[in-house]
């Protein structure tokens, strides 16, 4: 089954990274929607590393501000919804529940540093993209970023949890007055291979 060439359109063709916002807010239901899309995302053994904080009040957004690069604090602070992608170092931890059908998936792990890590990070960065993609098919608008400092995330957010920052995406209705010109992609023949 294909989509249609509008869905199409508002998932990829025509959508944006968005620097500016309007001040219609972002419900808890539709980012309790947002995750529902989210999760079905597929992930190694179902490892599921991703965990989001979703900031929305001034108090969250300044407590952020710190950790943001100069380029990105207007555009942060002004978002309606700032969505810190992070992930659970220890993801294998919820393995026996989400991958049950293998009882031994929690030790490939758990006896295995570099994998772990590496799994998470992945993993977590493509539930972050699935993020992106779900927050277009609902309506919204997303821009995503790095220019931020991780360790101060980690710290004003996530240490409590024991997650880590990858990376942040503002989320919300975007204002198209902010948009740039679409910049150029690399072409078939320039990113990929036929063998």
């Amino acid at each position: 089954m294909s989509i249609d060439q509008g869905a199409l359109d508002a998932l990829f063709n025509n959508a944006r990274s968005h620097n500016k916002w309007t001040d219609r807010e972002v419900s808890d239901e539709t980012l309790r929607q947002l995750y529902d899309l989210v999760k079905f995302g597929p992930t190694s053994a179902n490892s599921s590393p991703a965990r989001f904080v979703f900031l929305r009040g001034k108090e969250a957004k300044d407590k952020l501000a710190p950790a943001l690069s100069s380029g990105n604090l207007e555009k942060t602070l002004a978002a309606p919804v700032v969505a810190i992608v992070a992930y659970d170092p220890r993801f294998y931890d919820q393995l026996p529940r989400l991958f049950p059908h293998n009882p031994d998936a929690k030790s490939w792990f758990t006896s295995n540093e570099g994998l772990a890590a590496t799994t998470a990070f992945r993993n977590a960065t493509l539930q972050g993209a699935y993020l992106i993609i779900a927050a277009r098919a609902l309506g919204l608008d997303a821009g995503p970023m790095s220019g931020f400092d991780n360790a101060k995330v980690d710290e004003a957010f996530l240490s409590d949890r024991g997650w880590r920052s990858n990376f942040l995406v503002n989320l919300g209705y975007g204002d198209p007055a902010g948009l740039f010109d679409r910049s150029p992609r690399l072409a078939f023949d320039e990113a990929c291979v036929l063998l």
